[in-house]
C-alpha cells in the first residue's frame, strides 16, 4: 500500500492529523505519523518506505534523500521551502512542493499585531502613534502580501508594492500603487513589511544603505525569512539612527545585541510565529495532503518548486 510519512518535530494540531488522515484514508493510501522526533536518525528509519512525505519545517536533506528509497514528492506544508534541498530532491527524482496561500491570512494578521505593538511603543505606557494615513510598503506581492494589502486598507493605511516579478496592473488591480523599485519603496514609505524568499539574489539584501533610505520614525517588519536581513548592517543603522525600529517574528542570530544596544526599538517573537494559528495549521497540512493525491493519482505539479 502506499505510505505518506509525516514528519514533524513540532507537529500538526490533532484536528490538522484527522483532516489529513480523511483525505489519505479516502484514497486508499496508508497515514504514518512521526512526531516530535529528536533524532535525525529516527527521520531517517521512518521514511525509507515512504512513498510520500509531508513535513513543516523540518530539515529535508540529501541524506533524507538517500534513505528514502521509494520517495516520489515531499510537500512543506506552508509557504517557504528553502528547509528541503531542491537540488537533492531533483537529483533523486522527487517532486518537492508547497502550500502557497495556507497561512497567507494568518501572517498578514501577524504583521499588524506586532505593528499596533510596535507604534504603541511596546505597550510601555507612553504616548504612541497611528497606524492611519501612514504609508505602507510591501516587498514582494505573493498570497501573503496581497492580504497585508487587503488588512491594512482596513487600518486606512495607504498602501504601495514592489516585485519584480508581478506586473504593476496586477497591483493595481488589488488596489495597491505599484512602485518602480525596492529604494523607492523604502524611500516613500513609512512602513516597509518583508515578503520576499530566501534566495541567493535575496539574502542579505535589506540592510544598511537600503533601510537607511526610511524617512524618520520608519519602521520595518519582517516575517519573511531571517537570511534576508543583513544584521550587522542593520544594527549599526540604528545604532546610528534613534528614530528606526525593527519589528520580526524570525529571531536574528544576533538577537542579544539588538537587545543590548536598541531594546526600546526592537523587538523579536521567541519563535517562528507566522504561520501559528490553528486555522493555518490545519489549512497547510491538509493541502498538503491533497496535493500528494492529485501528484500520486493524476501527475498534477501545479505547486512543484523544484525542476
Amino acid at each position: 500500500m502506499t505510505k505518506i510519512l509525516i514528519a514533524t518535530e513540532k507537529p500538526f494540531s490533532v484536528v490538522a492529523v484527522e483532516g489529513i488522515k480523511q483525505a489519505t484514508d479516502a484514497a486508499g493510501y496508508e497515514l504514518v505519523k512521526l512526531e516530535k522526533y529528536t533524532d535525525k536518525q529516527q527521520l531517517l528509519e521512518a521514511v525509507a518506505d515512504a512513498d510520500a512525505l509531508i513535513v513543516r519545517s523540518d530539515k529535508v536533506d540529501a541524506e533524507v534523500f538517500d534513505a528514502a528509497r521509494n520517495l516520489k514528492i515531499v510537500v512543506r506544508a506552508g509557504a517557504g521551502y528553502d528547509n528541503v534541498d531542491l537540488d537533492a530532491a531533483t537529483a533523486h527524482g522527487v517532486v518537492v512542493m508547497n502550500t502557497p496561500g495556507q497561512n497567507a491570512n494568518s501572517v498578514a494578521e501577524l504583521v499588524f499585531g506586532l505593528l499596533v505593538f510596535g507604534v504603541r511603543n511596546f505597550f510601555n505606557g507612553t504616548s504612541g502613534t497611528e497606524l492611519m494615513g501612514k504609508k505602507l510598503g510591501i516587498l514582494a506581492f505573493g498570497n501573503v502580501g496581497r492580504n497585508v494589502a487587503r488588512v491594512a486598507k482596513g487600518f486606512g493605511m495607504e498602501v504601495y508594492a514592489y516585485d519584480a516579478f508581478c506586473p504593476a496592473e496586477v497591483i493595481e488591480e488589488a488596489g495597491v500603487t505599484p512602485v518602480a523599485g525596492r529604494d523607492e519603496l523604502f524611500r516613500l514609505c513609512d512602513v516597509v513589511s518583508l515578503h520576499i524568499p530566501a534566495t541567493p539574489e535575496t539574502r542579505k539584501s535589506i540592510g544598511y544603505e537600503l533601510v537607511g533610505l526610511m524617512k524618520k520614525g520608519g519602521i520595518l517588519v519582517n516575517t519573511a525569512r531571517k537570511e534576508v536581513i543583513d544584521e550587522e548592517g542593520l544594527l549599526r543603522l540604528m545604532e546610528e539612527r534613534s528614530d528606526l525600529k525593527y519589528l520580526t517574528d524570525i529571531r536574528p542570530e544576533a538577537d542579544e545585541k539588538f537587545r543590548e544596544k536598541v531594546a526600546d526599538r526592537y523587538f523579536a517573537t521567541p519563535k517562528k510565529m507566522g504561520a501559528q494559528t490553528a486555522e493555518a495549521n490545519i489549512n497547510a497540512g491538509i493541502a498538503a495532503a491533497r496535493q500528494i493525491i492529485a501528484f500520486l493519482k493524476e501527475g498534477c505539479t501545479k505547486f512543484q518548486v523544484n525542476k
